[in-house]
């Protein structure tokens, strides 16, 4: 059984290597949708929505109206720094597909119940363009 829940974020990022106007600093009202595959409890439901809201929240609250700069990019690092914008460092080039397995490694870690079986996280960094994968946890 399949259970799903949507969130929603502003973040600001850019992507130094890339070619046209996404190596411009800019930002994107992200949404992201956690799917989790497990059995059903002994009420009928996989995971309570407020339970999977509860794990999610503290992430998303982490990463919105911030800027995500990978750890390389010093530059902008120190400059982020002198203008007291809240951050969140990652050791990646925060492209879709990298900020969905951030989430699905960050969601891993945040500890799921033992019926929950697989995870997938969809992100969406425009209303018409995403990056997919999932996780199985057993």
């Amino acid at each position: 059984m399949k259970i799903a829940k949507e969130f929603k974020w502003e973040m600001g990022h850019r992507l130094p290597f890339h070619k046209g106007k996404c190596k411009n600093l800019h930002g994107h009202t992200y949404r992201c949708m956690v799917e989790i595959d497990g059995a059903p409890d002994e009420n009928g439901m996989v995971l309570d929505y407020y339970e999977l809201k509860r794990i999610i929240d503290p992430i998303i609250e982490e990463m919105d109206h911030s800027f995500m700069v990978c750890s390389k990019d010093t530059e902008l690092m120190n400059i982020l720094k002198s203008l007291e914008t809240k951050t969140v460092v990652v050791d990646f080039d925060s492209t879709a597909e990298n900020i969905c397995l951030y989430l699905l490694d960050r969601i891993k870690k945040a500890g799921l119940p033992e019926n929950i079986k697989k995870v997938k996280v969809r992100v969406l960094e425009t209303e018409n363009s995403y990056a997919e994968d999932e996780l199985s946890l057993r």
